[in-house]
């Protein structure tokens, strides 16, 4: 899948953040909706502008953002906390 088709960024939207597009809907908003336990049918069913291939195309983006990372910056839990 080509997420191209699907996902952009317009810096008049959301400040340029990665969308679907014909959406105000961000990767990243969809992204936290899925890390709050929803389903995809539910984000379908709430999110009528969605489409499945859209959904995927969310995914399929995150994944080559990962895969172009060299570096994961995560938070240092210090020793004393």
């Amino acid at each position: 899948m080509d997420w191209r088709q699907y996902i952009h960024s317009d810096s008049k939207v959301l400040l340029g953040k990665p969308t679907v597009k014909g959406t105000r809907l961000s990767v990243e908003f969809i992204l936290g909706l899925f890390a709050n336990g929803w389903t995809v049918q539910q984000i379908l069913e709430n999110y009528p502008t969605l489409t499945p291939q859209a959904v995927q195309a969310v995914f399929v983006f995150v994944a080559e953002c990962m895969q172009e990372e060299s570096l994961y910056m995560l938070p240092f839990v210090s020793e004393s906390a």
